[in-house]
């Protein structure tokens, strides 16, 4: 006849149980949270760039996909002998794209588009490992028959060893300010318990678009390329408990 009655009261004061230690728990966590202090350091490298990529293309078209095919090996032969004179290895010639689209003309009252012809456009990502030659292969490969020269990046090659110098300077900058507020404060820090970090992230490429593209012509004078230098910014965020 009572056993329904213990049954409840055994429920409640399990939930009773269970919302005291949530409650517990959550006091300890935000004394915990409490007792700390954070401190940013910020490090920053400077290096140049010691390699350039260039994006180019070829562009060819011709009535029929055979012909604009043989036209575009004509000049996609003569890039590769000029890259390979210019003393660019195999290794850093590399085709990223080639595609055969058709072209066509449409109605101006409406009605089916004809075909009029097809284009083949093969795409290159060059790497210049002699920053002295950039404005010389630029130009040269305008001249050679590269119709698009779309981009430039001045990079450096290994940034992950630049990106770690700078994470350990601002490391030390963060841990110099934590010893600077132990002296002046006179408080004793324990342990880290957090850590974070963000960065600058590394230089976009620079845009570089040949005569050509625009129906003006090959020739003329070199383009001036100007190398400068890359900053690689590190930004972290140390947390340390309060002894």
């Amino acid at each position: 006849m009572y056993k329904p009655l213990v049954w409840t009261g055994s429920v409640v004061l399990g939930i009773l149980a269970l919302f005291l230690l949530v409650q517990i728990n959550h006091v300890s966590n935000t004394a915990a949270t409490a007792n700390t202090v954070s401190f940013s350091g910020t490090g920053k490298v400077t290096a140049k760039p010691d390699i350039a990529v260039i994006s180019a293309s070829i562009v060819t078209q011709d009535v029929n996909s055979k012909s604009a095919q043989d036209k575009n090996s004509v000049k996609s032969n003569a890039v590769d002998d000029f890259l390979k004179k210019q003393g660019i290895e195999e290794k850093d010639i590399k085709t990223s794209g080639y595609n055969i689209s058709p072209q066509y003309r449409y109605p101006v009252y409406g009605g089916q588009p004809t075909i009029t012809g097809y284009q083949v456009n093969q795409s290159y990502e060059i790497k210049v490992r002699d920053l002295d030659k950039i404005s010389t292969v630029l130009s040269g490969l305008v001249t050679a028959g590269a119709n698009e020269v779309n981009n430039l990046g001045l990079q450096v090659e290994n940034p992950e060893e630049l990106k770690s110098e700078a994470r350990q300077l601002a490391i030390d900058d963060a841990k110099k300010k934590a010893k600077e507020l132990e002296k002046q404060v006179g408080v004793r820090l324990g342990k880290i318990v957090n850590f974070s970090e963000g960065s600058n992230g590394y230089p976009g490429p620079m845009m570089y678009a040949s005569d050509k593209a625009y129906g003006m012509g090959g020739g003329g004078p070199e383009p001036t390329i100007s190398v400068g230098e890359n900053d690689v910014v590190i930004d972290v965020t140390i947390t340390y408990q309060i002894k």
